[in-house]
């Protein structure tokens, strides 16, 4: 199994940075409203924790839209 990181990544790490940074903040972001409400409007916790972290980006984006549920 090759481990090596391509030289494409390399040279250009820069361009991976800020969606390196805004997965984070959106995983992070998203995981603290998970942990800290009990009700949604599709699915329980335990799903929405699976899809926030390993459905990069995507998953988060998907609980704010689908999943949290409106503040009264």
């Amino acid at each position: 199994m090759n481990t090596e990181i391509p030289p494409f990544i390399l040279d250009n790490w820069l361009l991976f940075l800020p969606i390196l940074l805004i997965q984070l903040t959106l995983m992070a972001t998203a995981l603290v409203h998970v942990i800290r409400h009990d009700h949604y409007r599709i699915g329980n916790r335990a799903i929405w924790i699976a899809l926030i972290v390993f459905v990069q980006i995507v998953g988060p984006v998907l609980y704010f839209v689908f999943g949290k549920e409106e503040d009264e």
